[in-house]
């Protein structure tokens, strides 16, 4: 009876020790995704989102205070080369809150995908090493760029008020509750854009130069230094294939009520965010099972 219970208890400690609490099996199809790991590994995500927001400013002697100095310098150095010395239009807004307000869009959908861009290449040494979903790091830039965007809408915000309690004209109107499907729609179309070139740079180095030099280049094709409505109609058809463009766009019309906004332009640019990110995640899946042989 004894040896009974002593093989009985062996037999269950042996049950118990087979029976795993991780399984990892190889993606063979393009659409076996396994997103349900992110909720999962949520921790994880903040984990890298702490990181990524510490690491930039951790060695320097102005720290966070780099998220307002950047901002302001770049508005003011629009308000003067392009403002003043070029006279472009501003849609009859002050000039400075005019570009105020396209850089501080702008910079949160560059800093997403500039830092998505080397997903691989700059965690080569972690993902060689553990295995935890790889997809958690995109998106963990995605969520830290949002601190950045936070503080310089703030000041968005307050040079905003300043100018509205000065006298300025100013229209915000009922589009600024649009404002977080604009948010969503940037942040999927910056991971989208972000995770289609981590996959591309494993293999073919020449996108890491692309995107350091692609992204400012891009920025004169989105409407960030000009308004839409200084376009031709015809110009004006084109540009607007840009999914960036009828964001900023918009984005500006709710705080100063005038612009070139049509209700189609943001529905193309959700509908192309979301048709980019279902190809992006296929792409990256596909990639993750062997990039180390490649990176």
């Amino acid at each position: 009876m004894i040896e009974k219970t002593i093989s009985s208890d062996i037999s269950k400690q042996n049950a118990l020790q087979t029976e795993w609490t991780e399984i990892i099996e190889p993606k063979n199809k393009w659409l076996d995704l396994h997103l349900g790991e992110l909720w999962r590994y949520r921790d994880l995500i903040m984990l890298f989102v702490w990181r990524d927001f510490v690491s930039v400013y951790k060695q320097t002697i102005l720290g966070p205070l780099w998220h307002i100095i950047q901002p302001i310098l770049t508005a003011l150095t629009f308000y003067v080369i392009f403002g003043r010395i070029a006279n472009l239009s501003t849609d009859g807004q002050p000039q400075f809150l005019f570009y105020m307000c396209g850089v501080t869009i702008w910079n949160f959908f560059a800093a997403a995908l500039t830092k998505t861009a080397s997903t691989f290449t700059s965690n080569a040494s972690i993902f060689g090493k553990v295995y935890f979903p790889r997809m958690t790091v995109p998106v963990a830039n995605v969520i830290a760029t949002f601190f950045s965007f936070g503080i310089q809408f703030v000041l968005f915000l307050g040079f905003y008020i300043g100018f509205w309690i000065a006298g300025v004209v100013l229209k915000p109107n009922i589009y600024l509750l649009m404002l977080p499907v604009l948010l969503l729609i940037m942040s999927i179309l910056s991971l989208a854009l972000g995770i289609i070139l981590s996959a591309l740079t494993t293999k073919y180095r020449d996108f890491t130069h692309l995107v350091s030099f692609g992204v400012q280049l891009l920025m004169y094709g989105s409407a960030v230094i000009y308004p839409l409505s200084m376009l031709s109609a015809e110009t004006r058809n084109w540009l607007v294939f840009n999914p960036i463009v009828p964001i900023i766009e918009l984005f500006r019309f709710a705080f100063f009520g005038q612009g070139a906004f049509e209700w189609w332009h943001i529905l193309y640019s959700g509908g192309v965010s979301i048709l980019l990110l279902i190809f992006g995640l296929m792409l990256f899946h596909k990639v993750e099972k062997t990039f180390m042989d490649t990176v």
